[in-house]
């Protein structure tokens, strides 16, 4: 009788694997680098941005199982640059113990249909919705009850933008309903919210919770512009988005970093989305903290007891660069030159091959010394204006 081999028992190469090979998982591997921790790859080119901090490349797509397979043959543990994988697929494979987070408790989170029932079942604050499924079953009273604009949403693969589309009239949604073949969408009430907040933080294997702090992001055509730590919230508001966090990653079991995007208004806090990963609004903590949200995946991960976090500066500012159009007169390299010459620039190139219009090419952060919330916006639009006036967002 054929015995199923244990890919546990085989002595592994490798301390860290990453599925996926973007610019997150860049970060990650350059964390890993600078705790002297062995990390491998499995990404579609050695093209892609992490290739040149790996120690080791799969050449293979993320979602493929056969790379997955050979992934984990070379790592002791494996973890994810984002949450587009095959559960299913992963749950096949013999790998009891070695993903982190648990396929079990990332599984509520990798598409929004089951975020929101998550968030839905724990009774937490976050706008109305329904399946468009649901949506096309409603009579017509019930569907007068929805009331314009709404947002539209994908299930799976939303990000900077995509996978939403904002509905103003019944002629747009009817529009929408003709031209969609899919079901794989839902409807959302539209928000007026005054502010956009985030919160990062990291659950360790002893289910302790590390916190960043609440960060403002800033968005243009829904992707995030520039992104400004602390943000000014007050004990309230802070003590119930720390709740809300605490409440869903214990839930889950959860360990590994994960973000939570927030709506504020007059409708009070409400939960946005949930990022099962490490976040573009946390990108600042590579410069103003003490520990990265990098350096905290990569810790936990690795057994490795994650160091507590604290603030280096008064504040931060993160800019997103963007990709633009091949006619923009300064090249890239001259932008990177001009940037580099900001005072107090501390510039991420992603090193991808290709610029195309809004692609996520790299991210700038300053620190900021201003003793209070009023002055850090300030210094913040100086510095902002600076950078724009040499990479403009394509957004504007």
């Amino acid at each position: 009788m054929n015995q199923k081999r244990n890919i546990e028992n085989i002595k592994k190469n490798y301390s860290l694997g990453i599925i996926g090979g973007g610019q997150l998982a860049l970060m990650l591997a350059e964390a890993a680098n600078k705790r002297g921790i062995k990390v491998c790859v499995q990404t579609k080119s050695f093209n892609d941005p992490a290739v040149s901090k790996a120690d080791h490349i799969i050449e293979a797509d993320p979602l493929k199982v056969k790379g997955n397979k050979d992934l984990i043959k070379k790592c002791e543990k494996i973890i994810f640059e984002n949450e587009w994988i095959k559960i299913d697929k992963l749950n096949l494979i013999d790998s009891k113990n070695i993903f982190v987070p648990s396929l079990e408790s990332i599984q509520p989170l990798v598409d929004r249909i089951s975020q929101k029932k998550l968030i839905k079942r724990m009774n937490l604050p976050s706008p109305e919705w329904i399946s468009l499924k649901e949506f096309k079953s409603l009579d017509d009273e019930a569907i007068k009850e929805w009331n314009f604009p709404l947002m539209i949403k994908s299930y799976k693969g939303g990000y900077d933008g995509k996978g939403n589309i904002k509905i103003n009239t019944k002629e747009d949604l009817n529009s929408f309903l003709v031209k969609t073949n899919s079901d794989e969408w839902l409807i959302e009430e539209w928000v007026d919210y005054k502010n956009e907040f985030a919160l990062v933080g990291s659950r360790d294997f002893d289910g302790t919770i590390r916190f960043f702090p609440i960060v403002e992001t800033f968005q243009k055509n829904n992707v995030c512009d520039w992104v400004i730590s602390p943000a000014e919230v007050n004990y309230d508001l802070k003590t119930f988005a720390i709740n809300i966090f605490s409440s869903i990653i214990n839930e889950l079991n959860y360990v590994g970093v994960m973000a939570i995007e927030f709506f504020y208004g007059d409708t009070g806090l409400l939960i946005n989305e949930i990022a099962p990963r490490t976040h573009n609004s946390a990108h600042f903590s590579i410069e103003a903290c003490s520990s990265s949200q990098f350096d905290q995946y990569i810790c936990i991960s690795s057994g490795i007891k994650p160091p507590e976090i604290n603030m280096y500066a008064q504040g931060s500012l993160m800019i997103n660069l963007l990709g633009l159009k091949k006619t923009f007169p300064l090249s890239i390299e001259k932008r990177i030159e001009l940037l580099s010459k900001i005072k107090g620039s501390n510039l991420h190139w992603y090193g991808k091959s290709k610029e195309s219009v809004g692609r996520k090419m790299a991210h700038i952060t300053f620190i900021l010394d201003e003793m209070n919330h009023l002055k850090r916006i300030e210094k913040s639009n100086e510095i902002l204006t600076k950078v724009r006036e040499i990479w403009p967002s394509p957004n504007d």
